[in-house]
């Protein structure tokens, strides 16, 4: 007796879970590449997160150095401005007796036969006009103001003849310097020095 067996619905239900096996893979599939993608971009975004948190950070202490920078510049300006004034009341401090020093060495180093019409000063800069027996007579002063302790640096403009009255005398223009003398710190050496030796 011969027996057919008929094979297709078992060859359809094979392909049949074949082709669900598949859509399974491919499904599953999908979702763990979604998952990955997913992750790998949660990961970039936290790591973005993260540098936008430390560049925020770095900006905020940058805005502060930048403050504090620029109040040190203020303190900077400030202290120049203290200091030029220091340097300003120190000069005076120096100077304020310089016209008496001029005035009294000019007594003193005024050779008989000369006499003053003008004198000008602006600053350390003297500007002397006179009348002198002779020639000789302003050499000396200027020999005379070489030596003196307050004023330096004689420097004849102008000599020439001129009549005064009935005498016939030479008339003179002059430059010259003060010096300017520091302040000195001996009073306190002077003061030390008994004390060591007590």
């Amino acid at each position: 007796m011969n027996v057919r067996i008929n094979l297709l619905p078992h060859r359809e239900e094979r392909r049949k879970r074949g082709r669900q096996h598949f859509a399974a893979l491919g499904g599953l599939t999908a979702v763990i590449g979604l998952v990955i993608v997913g992750a790998g971009y949660l990961y970039v975004a936290g790591l973005i997160s993260m540098q936008d948190q430390r560049n925020t950070f770095l900006k905020s202490e940058i805005a502060k150095l930048d403050k504090e920078i620029a109040e040190i510049q203020k303190l900077r300006g400030e202290i120049a401005a203290l200091l030029a004034r220091k340097q300003i009341i120190e000069t005076l401090q120096a100077d304020r007796a310089q016209t008496v020093h001029l005035l009294d060495q000019l007594v003193r180093q005024m050779p008989e036969g000369v006499y003053l019409r003008e004198l000008k000063q602006q600053g350390l800069a003297v500007n002397v006009q006179g009348y002198a027996q002779s020639n000789a007579r302003v050499s000396t002063l200027m020999r005379n103001i070489e030596s003196s302790p307050w004023l330096s640096s004689p420097k004849l403009i102008e000599i020439k003849a001129a009549r005064v009255g009935n005498k016939r005398l030479s008339q003179f223009t002059m430059n010259l310097q003060l010096k300017r003398v520091q302040l000195k710190e001996a009073p306190k050496d002077a003061a030390k020095a008994p004390a060591k030796k007590g």
